[in-house]
């Protein structure tokens, strides 16, 4: 279960069709909201099956109400969809960025110093782009890179000074979560930076598919190594 404020999500893992243990865990978060209120018109239900033959998961009753199965979901801002793919997440991106473009251009229309100039972009328009970036950019496509980063090009120009690329804030922010983990030894992933006998590298993860090598910790591994 991960909670945050009012916002609560359940992941389960459904193992040759026996949603037993899932079905368990729902029954369990009821029970726990008893004495407050969950909105079963607001709760969502998504189904990660990469399978051929995909089973059948039939909609979870809450209450006597049928829980919405759907292929998207909003979660603290951002967009996970069921073949976790990053499409809509970046489009939204891009319009929301997109739009504060235009008050950046206002801004130097009026002659704002170039310190205000830079601040605002970082403060309202480089913070929708980086949002969750760990999570989601090494797996969009090159073409969605750029895309995301012509918009940080375009606001270098407007400033006349260069900005940080998204690759390299990427790469710090990686960096600095890595660290994190590593120096909690409470952390639900430690074990995953496990050193090899040399005490040099990290032990790399096994990955069966391009899905599970361009998600977060193998990723970090590879960046802590090189």
């Amino acid at each position: 279960m991960c909670k945050f404020a009012d916002d609560t999500t359940v992941a389960g893992l459904i193992t040759n069709g026996d949603e037993s243990t899932y079905q368990t865990q729902v029954s369990e978060l009821v029970e726990w909201c008893d004495n407050i209120l969950l909105n079963t018109s607001k709760t969502k239900e998504i189904i990660v099956d990469f399978r051929k033959k995909p089973t059948i998961i039939h909609p979870t009753i809450i209450k006597g109400a049928e829980i919405e199965q759907t292929d998207s979901f909003k979660f603290l801002g951002t967009f996970i969809s069921e073949n976790l793919k990053w499409e809509e997440n970046i489009s939204a991106t891009l319009k929301k960025a997109n739009q504060r473009l235009y008050f950046l251009r206002q801004l130097k229309k009026y002659n704002m110093k170039q310190d205000i100039l830079v601040n605002f972009y970082r403060s309202v328009i480089e913070s929708i782009l980086t949002f969750s970036i760990i999570v989601w950019f090494e797996g969009i496509t090159l073409k969605q890179k750029l895309q995301l980063n012509r918009i940080v090009n375009t606001a270098s120009k407007i400033i006349g000074c260069s900005l940080p690329t998204l690759e390299d804030i990427h790469l710090k922010r990686v960096k600095r979560r890595s660290e994190k983990i590593i120096k909690d030894s409470s952390h639900p992933a430690n074990h995953l930076f496990k050193k090899l006998p040399s005490g040099r590298r990290f032990r790399t993860l096994k990955c069966g598919t391009t899905r599970s090598r361009k998600s977060f910790f193998p990723c970090a591994i590879k960046t802590m190594n090189e």
